[in-house]
């Protein structure tokens, strides 16, 4: 196993706290290190996004999925709903991987082109979303699928983290 006790100890405190682990260390087994990996996740991503800033997300895929989804968002309100920064949705039916925003109630026009459609049921995933000044860029298992540009401004607004549908977390960072 990776890591002293007293260092899994406290990323098991820090993803406790609603905190992402920012460190992009050595994969971690899910169900030692992180029991509170359950989709629907929804967590704190800490001082919000900023150029340079990554987003990293490792799961499996269920066997037989349908969809699921991404989401970067300012903050969990439901009522009003919070603004969605980028919302990724994986859906197998149509082997799409599309991309939207919603500022102020409205959802922005879809983006849904894709060179290839990265995911396979029952086989892993690394999703990295990488926040440069004027946009996302999206990297699916190390190879760069698309970029998608801002449409919110405040980048440091961005501090929440959904993810549900039909998949399994192994790690957050």
């Amino acid at each position: 196993m990776a890591g002293t006790v007293a260092e899994r100890d406290a990323l098991v405190s820090k993803i406790e706290d609603g905190h992402l682990n920012n460190s992009l260390g050595s994969p971690v087994q899910a169900d030692v290190y992180f029991p509170r990996l359950i989709v629907p996740f929804c967590g704190h991503i800490k001082g919000g996004m900023r150029p340079g800033k990554k987003i990293l997300v490792m799961g499996i895929v269920d066997l037989n999925p349908e969809s699921f989804g991404i989401s970067l968002t300012c903050g969990e309100s439901e009522d009003p709903p919070a603004d969605v920064a980028i919302e990724l949705k994986a859906v197998f039916t149509e082997r799409q991987f599309v991309r939207n925003s919603c500022v102020a109630g409205e959802w922005g026009e879809e983006q849904s082109s894709i060179p290839y459609f990265p995911f396979i049921p029952d086989q892993p995933f690394r999703v990295e979303i990488l926040c440069e000044h004027p946009r996302f860029r999206i990297f699916v298992d190390g190879h760069q699928l698309f970029d998608f540009y801002h449409r919110i401004e405040t980048l440091s607004a961005i501090d929440t983290i959904k993810i549900n549908g039909d998949l399994q977390l192994t790690k957050l960072g």
